[in-house]
């Protein structure tokens, strides 16, 4: 018994390490569009060093970026598709995807929502503010996030996913130069992006347990599928 949970339990995270591996390839490839070189292209630097951080292989991660800069001769082109609406309960939600076949990818987000509702472009968007996002971990003790946010140029902080981290939230033009000076200030960068925050969150303390069961379920769902690349929710915490 020991021995077939170990093997699953691999399994489980050979499926997790390829899933972020995909994502990774996506978004290099669509930010080596703009240039193979991560020096003079800010969003392909800051998935570059994310892929490292994951501990891409390099051969993975040069062909992605060749791949997306268009040297290799392969047409592949990942067109980014945002999906608005609500979870069970009105929760606000927005699904950031790139795919290849958005003939593929339209009547497969239709039918998750089918437990929430789908809406139109806008009809959530207002309830987000456009913002970078970047995740970091304090690299000495005496670091202090409020003055690494204030002296870095960050717009606010907040606890991050992982218990220790930080989320510093940027206006979306300086992502690059917050994520820069943030390690002049006590933190190490684990992820830079350019995402969106919901500005009236619902407290999920609002819910019955059966609610948030069936909140967690739908997105759960939507977050297995390939073609979704981020997910913004208009919950609290």
């Amino acid at each position: 018994m020991g021995a077939q949970w170990k093997a699953k339990g691999k399994e489980l995270v050979a499926n997790a390490r390829g899933k972020l591996f995909t994502k990774l390839v996506k978004e290099i490839m669509v930010a080596a569009r703009s240039g193979a070189d991560p020096a003079g292209n800010a969003r392909l630097r800051l998935a570059v060093e994310q892929a490292r951080k994951a501990s891409m292989p390099k051969d993975t991660l040069d062909r992605a970026i060749k791949k997306g800069a268009g040297l290799t001769g392969e047409a592949v082109h990942y067109e980014l598709v945002m999906y608005e609406g609500f979870a069970p309960h009105r929760v606000a939600v927005m699904v950031e995807c790139l795919t290849d076949n958005v003939n593929r990818t339209a009547p497969e987000m239709r039918v998750l929502f089918r437990k929430g509702q789908l809406g139109t472009s806008g009809s959530v968007a207002w309830d987000f503010d456009h913002v970078g996002m970047i995740e970091a971990e304090p690299a000495n003790k005496d670091a202090d996030p409020e003055l690494a946010a204030i002296e870095a140029g960050a717009q606010d902080f907040e606890a991050g996913e992982e218990e220790g981290t930080t989320l510093f939230i940027t206006d979306h033009a300086d992502l690059d130069l917050v994520s820069r000076a943030l390690p002049n200030h006590g933190f190490t960068v684990l992820s830079a992006k350019l995402g969106y925050k919901p500005k009236n969150p619902i407290d999920p303390a609002s819910l019955s347990a059966a609610d948030m069961a069936e909140v967690e379920a739908f997105l759960a769902a939507i977050e297995a599928n390939d073609d979704v690349q981020n997910m913004y929710v208009g919950l609290a915490g």
